[in-house]
């Protein structure tokens, strides 16, 4: 038996098998992938890892295992599963997934079952089984990935903790003793505060932290870097979870061009303007800025590259990043019955039109390129889906 010193949990104590897992090439690069990507840039503590995450997930499935009073092989596959949930990230985490055509959970489950973690989990469990867990299936998945799941509580008190924003402080006692078990996972009704509570922390969490404005515009700079190493076959997309943050920022110190410039803005801070922002709450149907496809977002630059005679790589369109607030479908027992908790909770719906409020669609260019789009009516090169 070991330990570790967790900065947000304390000790946390693993056991020979979870030493074996930890210990591999596959989650030891997890260390080496920052949770909040870039946002360090913003948030000069947001230096937190995937690595972290694992193990504080894994301690939290611990324990609402033990509170569900589970048996001792269940919690172990929580716990398993809690540390490979996140082994398939690409670098920077969330802002190379957005570039690809596969999720993390996708190149989770590929990555157990092509490399050694397969051979050692199939010392004691189904490497299958661990898969389903991790992807939310079967009576215990809604731990791993679900509304109110262990690598939700984890993300948003970490994140939380080491940006200094106090949004995403939730009551996790409250939460893990208010669960049960009844087919599938089900909160109780004396927890619809503490779910609530979540609820409005991920809200808040979206415009001060995952969704703030500079982090929006330096992720957009990363990720059109990336796209170029993508294209130029540097960096091959299929094996994004073999790479860490390391790989991808020298590849693209060591190019030349479009890609070594922006990199070098990004070393050194030197970050696009917001020239142009539409809100989305000014829209009569705001969902329909998230149908826009990639084809015509290149279209769009490239219309306003060419008029205003900027390269077109240095013309950014964002589509902002803010989930629905509608699956929030946890089952909750009230009164004898069992209701989805957007059926008592006002708050739910609430939030899913509220989240509009913070968000809009914006048009990045280089400073140096930014006078030059003054009086320029941007409107005339957008055209949002009816």
């Amino acid at each position: 038996m070991k330990f570790i010193r967790d900065s947000l949990h304390g000790n946390l104590q693993i056991n020979e098998f979870e030493v074996k897992l930890i210990d591999t090439p596959q989650i030891q690069r997890l260390r080496r992938i920052k949770q909040l990507g870039f946002t360090y840039l913003v948030y000069p503590g947001a230096n937190h890892t995937r690595f972290e995450h694992s193990i504080g997930s894994m301690y939290l499935a611990s324990r609402l295992a033990n509170s569900l009073e589970l048996s001792n092989e269940e919690k172990e596959m929580l716990r398993v599963s809690a540390i490979l949930h996140d082994a398939g990230h690409g670098p920077f985490s969330h802002v190379s997934e957005s570039v690809l055509e596969r999720s993390h959970e996708e190149l989770t489950s590929k990555l157990i079952l092509e490399s050694e973690l397969s051979d050692i989990l199939s010392e004691k469990f189904d490497p299958k089984e661990i898969i389903k867990l991790i992807s939310g299936e079967g009576r215990l998945g809604h731990i791993i990935s679900g509304d109110l799941d262990v690598d939700r509580m984890d993300y948003l008190l970490r994140d939380s903790y080491y940006t200094g924003v106090a949004y995403g402080v939730i009551d996790v006692e409250r939460l893990i003793h208010n669960m049960k078990l009844d087919g599938n996972l089900i909160l109780k009704a004396k927890g619809v505060q503490a779910a609530e509570s979540m609820l409005l922390a991920r809200y808040f969490m979206y415009p001060s932290v995952y969704q703030h404005h500079t982090t929006r515009i330096i992720n957009s700079m990363f990720r059109r870097c990336l796209n170029q190493l993508f294209e130029k076959g540097l960096i091959i997309p299929e094996k994004i979870y073999k790479y860490d943050d390391a790989d991808i920022i020298i590849t693209a110190r060591n190019q030349k061009g479009f890609i070594a410039d922006m990199m070098h803005r990004l070393d050194n801070r030197k970050l696009f303007k917001t020239v142009y922002s539409l809100q989305l709450d000014e829209l009569e149907n705001p969902n329909a800025v998230f149908k826009i496809d990639i084809n015509s977002i290149r279209s769009f630059e490239n219309e306003i590259s060419e008029e205003l005679d900027i390269p077109a790589e240095y013309v950014i369109i964002d589509i902002p990043d803010y989930p629905s607030f509608d699956e929030m479908k946890t089952t909750v027992s009230s009164k004898g019955n069992l209701v989805n908790l957007s059926e008592i909770s006002t708050i739910v719906s609430t939030l899913r039109d509220a989240r509009f409020n913070h968000a809009d669609l914006c048009i990045y260019l280089p400073e140096e390129y930014s006078n030059c789009s003054k009086g320029f009516n941007f409107e005339n090169y957008i055209e949002i889906p009816k």
